[in-house]
């Protein structure tokens, strides 16, 4: 009888569950300035199990799907899905995004011992369009109209909640723009 093997999702257990925040601010552009967009959100993460790369590198992973609305209307401004890869053996943390807007990135770095202790989790990744490793993908109106330039995301998660600070570097309206999210939510279950 063959048994079922364990999956170590390391620090990507800390990220699993439901959670709900209404602290949420988008700092996004205008053709003629800056908005900000008081928000409340829901990230759904789960278990997706791990998978092996060429028959040599394993990745634990976990999806997660991102809907956000503004606090003024309750209109959904955001829908983003992707996943969160761990690989155990070289410590590496991995951010797959996707939003309908015609972009994805993968954003990336290697984790230490300090950031994942008794359960609670602190990282920073990055991608860039210059960046090698850690890559932005745009259709070409994107490119053209609303160029994504780099990524980084701030994420802690302690004691039941989940705080993290995006920021997306922009060239939009012809002007770059540091495009900004922050919020903190609580684990529902």
């Amino acid at each position: 009888m063959s048994e079922i093997a364990e999956i170590n999702y390391g620090p990507l257990k800390a990220l699993v569950g439901v959670w709900q925040g209404d602290k949420g601010m988008d700092i996004a552009p205008e053709s003629d300035g800056t908005e900000e967009n008081p928000y409340y959100e829901t990230i759904t993460i789960t278990e997706g199990g791990d998978l092996t790369n060429g028959e040599e590198q394993v990745l634990s992973v976990v999806h997660y799907r991102r809907i956000v609305s503004r606090k003024s209307d309750d209109g959904v401004f955001h829908d983003e899905t992707g996943y969160y890869m761990w690989d155990a053996e070289n410590n590496v943390l991995m951010h797959s995004l996707n939003i309908p807007r015609a972009v994805s990135l993968l954003a990336g770095a290697a984790l230490t011992t300090e950031n994942y202790q008794n359960g609670n989790l602190n990282f920073e990744l990055n991608a860039g369009i210059e960046n090698k490793d850690w890559g932005i993908v745009q259709s070409p109106f994107m490119k053209a109209k609303a160029l994504t330039k780099s990524y980084n995301q701030k994420l802690v998660v302690e004691n039941g909640k989940l705080k993290y600070e995006e920021t997306t570097m922009l060239n939009i309206y012809g002007r770059e723009f540091e495009h900004t999210d922050i919020n903190e939510l609580v684990l529902q279950k």
